[in-house]
């Protein structure tokens, strides 16, 4: 099958397309044929070995993470963190699934989407995929909107209250604006000038433009202040909170300790096939132009999602 592997880190030009053996089943997995993935910032974050949380903490975590992904290059040479596509096969102890489902899930550090075949576990971050979606606006939900929904869930944003999302127009940024809105509050979003309507257009309350305005001096108190992007510092947003209110912010408050699971992608599921939750996607490529993908969302400029088609729908 084909596959795009990573043997060492670096640019994006480490990436390379190859012929590898496809993947066998086990007794507790399911064989997919995956339709489509996505570049998530995590991929480019293994590829060029940059933890991400800012000069100080990346030299106190790139340590643990050469131990946890390997020294020289990755240790498991084919990335790619979710996907959407198609069950071809299932172990004999598998029951949730069945030959021909369509799904939608998260490899997590399992990684392996950029690839025309994967194994995962049954009971993996897995489910079956919201019938209003294509595969490729089903693969970018998985990863953003899980994290948006699990910190959110971590803030108990309620009906009524005031929530600002700082970077909106990003991966989980979209996903958060929309689930605040779909649980009940008054929602402001924050992003550059381009992305002002975009934002609005997914349910913002009000939006406000970053490079003309602080946020942090307009008077406003939130209940949750949810930084999407994790650039703010708590001291600076600290005026902006109400008595009781919550800072949240993206790099520090998900992670290990937010696993995912397939209760999450079903809430999710419930949320898309309702018409409250849509993927915004940026850019499309093919699995053949996968550096090129990888070169624009080292930009740091995607709006939403970056997804790689595998296998077009209906192929």
């Amino acid at each position: 099958m084909k596959a795009v592997i990573c043997t060492r880190y670096g640019p994006p030009d480490v990436l390379r397309l190859a012929e590898v053996e496809k993947p066998i089943p086990q007794s507790n997995e399911v064989l997919i044929k995956i339709h489509a993935t996505t570049v998530h910032i995590g991929d480019t974050k293994i590829r060029g070995f940059r933890p991400g949380m800012g000069f100080a903490l990346d030299l106190l975590v790139k340590p643990f993470m050469w131990i946890a992904v390997g020294f020289t290059g990755p240790r498991r040479k084919i990335l790619g963190m979710e996907l959407s596509g198609e069950i071809e096969a299932v172990g004999k102890d598998v029951s949730r699934f069945k030959h021909g489902d369509q799904v939608f899930g998260a490899t997590e550090m399992r990684f392996g989407a950029y690839a025309e075949y994967i194994c995962l576990p049954e009971e993996w971050a897995l489910a079956i995929k919201p019938a209003n979606m294509t595969h490729e606006e089903a693969a970018a939900v998985p990863n953003g909107a899980t994290t948006a929904l699990l910190i959110l869930r971590k803030a108990n944003v309620q009906r009524g209250q005031k929530v600002l999302v700082y970077g909106a127009s990003g991966s989980v940024g979209t996903f958060a604006v929309q689930l605040a809105k779909a649980m009940g509050a008054g929602v402001t979003g924050v992003c550059s000038t381009a992305n002002l309507e975009m934002v609005r257009s997914l349910g913002a309350d009000k939006v406000i433009d970053y490079t003309t305005t602080d946020f942090t001096s307009n008077g406003e108190r939130y209940d949750v202040i949810f930084d999407a992007v994790g650039k703010l510092s708590r001291s600076r947003i600290k005026g902006s909170l109400t008595k009781t209110g919550k800072y949240l912010n993206v790099l520090t408050d998900s992670g290990t300790s937010m696993k995912m699971h397939a209760a999450d992608l079903n809430t999710l599921k419930e949320y898309i096939e309702a018409g409250k939750l849509i993927s915004v996607i940026d850019r499309r490529y093919p699995l053949e132009q996968i550096v090129e993908a990888h070169r624009y969302v080292d930009q740091e400029h995607k709006k939403g999602n970056v997804t790689i088609t595998v296998l077009r729908d209906g192929a």
